[in-house]
């Protein structure tokens, strides 16, 4: 039996087109969802997977309808391949219900794999060769050195509140706070947040 899920990830869209498609490849039930890509937690996936016997397909009109990730992906059609259920994509014209199909499959997952690898090795290269060069990665502080001896040299006049103080420097009262804790101070004297 060829069971079919289509997904669209916002009410504002429709799964027509998808819900075409799987009727001309013949499935003989369709579940249908819209929920984003992202969420691991959706009912009518959930409830195909339930429905869904040894020997039934699951088709989808392309492979970004069951998972947004390469990952979730080859989990999910792994699951399937364990139950003994066959999944087809339409557009990807792959079918692991077939000899072709299943190594078309795996070499997708093994380039998405690969991929993964190469980012990885990639990213680490350059946050080694950045800290070679001296530099730290991650954003840079809200505040430099001459902001902070500015904000010192402004809190130290009575008259001047917390709030101003972060005005003329151009952070959030919660930033200056950050780098000069002692601005809390002024604030247990009495002045207003």
């Amino acid at each position: 039996m060829l069971v079919g899920y289509a997904r669209v990830s916002t009410q504002d869209q429709t799964p027509q087109m998808q819900l075409d498609a799987l009727k001309v490849a013949e499935c003989e039930k369709v579940f249908e969802e819209k929920a984003s890509g992202a969420q691991r937690d959706r009912p009518q996936l959930m409830a195909a997977l339930d429905y869904v016997r040894e020997g039934d397909t699951i088709v989808v009109w392309k492979l970004d309808r069951l998972a947004r990730s390469t990952k979730q992906l080859i989990e999910t059609v792994e699951l399937l391949e364990e139950r003994s259920i066959g999944f087809r994509s339409l557009t990807e014209e792959i079918d692991t219900t077939t000899p072709g199909g299943r190594l078309i499959f795996h070499i997708f997952a093994a380039l998405a794999e690969f991929e993964r690898a190469v980012i990885r090795e990639r990213s680490s290269a350059g946050l080694k060769a950045a800290r070679d060069q001296g530099r730290v990665g991650g954003r840079p502080p809200a505040m430099t050195k001459d902001d902070i001896a500015a904000a010192r040299a402004l809190l130290a006049d009575p008259s001047i509140t917390t709030r101003q103080v972060a005005k003329r420097i151009g952070v959030s009262v919660s930033t200056l706070y950050k780098h000069l804790p002692a601005a809390r101070a002024t604030v247990t004297r009495g002045e207003p947040a």
